[in-house]
């Protein structure tokens, strides 16, 4: 395969979409994380100053049958998902469709489609929302306001570690102020807060435990003045330094440069704001099924911001309660590997965020495969992480068990995912646990 170059392509497919779109709505379908939400709302904004017709959807996954009752007369752009759809896109009649994403790609692509996918351009690590800024950026002049955006959907895909060119300057762009420290948020809150809503990294004994934090904070001499402990961004050095290594001792598997780092402050509804926790913000309104609101949320609406903190504080609550039942619940263990199967017990919306708050935790070995099931409708959500490094590629082993009992898979070689039908559970896990062995003596 050619490997072109990233902006080359960019800039080709954006004045392709101009064309298409010049006598004709657009249909938007974005996925409803994070960086779906943030791509969307930076085309959405972009298109107004176009004066451009179209219309939204958020999925949570594309399906088979939303890709079949798309529209033939209208342009169809898909925003952070579709490249593992190729062979259903193969089988319609669409003649104008656009994929901007940067998930595997494996599967033909047809002709018909214009793919922006850095997977075709050297696997350079980049978010769909800073992809769809780009592409923005030929459409419309003057959308730097919007970079902002594109900063919390990579951050919502934990890319900030892995910053490149074209990364650096969407950040420039987007006016963003970083600052050195600890990487638990929102750094900007009261720390007693902070620690016991922290799960990533996940603290044993002291996430989802207020008296755990309390004797953690008098450990390494911090107090409350007039009942109120000092934000991560107002300890001085000595303080971080002591915070820092209780945290390691409680967490042996943390190191020293996986825990501090860049904070990244964005302006948002005229105030400095930890942009992990923004970004948190916008996943928890979608995952509580409430898409339209994180877009106004993105939009700076202050009614839509009241009802993102009520859903962040609510989601956060559904994670630790999560991670309770997933230390208390009976799995299926074997030699590298982990199957927690939460049925109804977790929501499906939070299944994969379990999966990963568990492979950062010091509970699992180093190269640990931990995987996921929770039921959605008459289907299962699965996700898969792994503890560490893996020499295992999580999504080749799941397309292989799906492949027999038949669903959808999609996601990356260290965190994949997929869906299948509840009649098949038992099937499946059968299978899989199988596959997990023979891939074991493999290694």
């Amino acid at each position: 395969m050619e490997i072109k170059n990233l902006e080359s392509e960019i800039e080709l497919i954006a004045g392709k979409f101009v064309e298409a779109s010049s006598d004709k709505e657009i249909v938007i379908i974005s996925h409803f994380d994070t960086d779906g939400i943030t791509s969307a709302t930076i085309l959405i904004q972009t298109l107004k100053k176009m004066d451009k017709r179209f219309s939204v959807k958020i999925v949570k996954r594309l399906e088979e049958e939303t890709i079949f009752q798309l529209p033939n007369d209208k342009v169809i752009i898909f925003l952070d998902l579709a490249s593992g759809s190729m062979n259903h896109l193969a089988k319609t009649s669409l003649k104008n469709v656009f994929i901007i994403d940067h998930h595997e790609i494996f599967q033909e692509i047809p002709k018909e489609v214009n793919i922006i996918n850095p997977q075709l351009n050297g696997k350079e690590e980049i978010s769909s929302s800073s992809l769809v800024y780009l592409f923005c950026k030929h459409l419309a002049e003057e959308n730097k306001e919007l970079a902002k955006l594109a900063i919390l959907g990579m951050i919502g895909d934990s890319m900030e570690k892995s910053i490149d060119k074209l990364n650096n300057l969407i950040i420039n762009d987007g006016e963003v102020k970083r600052k050195r420290g600890l990487l638990i948020y929102p750094s900007t809150r009261p720390l007693n807060r902070t620690l016991e809503y922290c799960s990533e990294p996940y603290i044993p004994g002291i996430t989802g435990n207020s008296a755990g934090v309390t004797e953690l904070l008098r450990e390494v001499g911090l107090s409350s003045a007039s009942g109120k402990y000092k934000s991560l961004i107002e300890l001085d050095e000595n303080e971080m330094s002591k915070l820092v290594t209780a945290i390691m001792l409680k967490n042996p598997r943390v190191r020293n440069k996986e825990i501090i780092g860049d904070i990244f402050l964005i302006k948002l509804f005229n105030k400095l704001e930890d942009a992990r926790e923004l970004s948190a913000m916008i996943n928890a309104c979608s995952k509580s099924g409430e898409s339209e609101t994180a877009i106004q949320f993105c939009m700076e609406s202050a009614k839509a911001k009241k009802r993102a903190e009520l859903m962040h504080t609510k989601h956060k609550q559904f994670i630790i309660s999560g991670l309770k039942f997933a230390s208390e619940a009976e799995k299926i263990e074997g030699n590298g590997f982990v199957i927690i199967n939460a049925k109804d017990k977790i929501k499906d919306t939070i299944i994969g965020t379990i999966a990963s708050i568990l492979s950062s935790s010091s509970i699992y070995e180093e190269g640990t495969i931990i995987i996921t099931l929770a039921y959605y409708d008459d289907k299962i959500k699965v996700s898969a992480r792994s503890a560490g490094k893996c020499a295992r590629n999580l999504r080749e082993i799941l397309t292989e068990v799906v492949s027999l009992v038949g669903g959808e898979v999609g996601g990356h070689e260290f965190a994949a995912g997929c869906m299948i039908k509840q009649e098949k559970e038992k099937e499946f896990l059968d299978l899989l646990k199988k596959r997990l062995e023979i891939e074991l003596v493999k290694i």
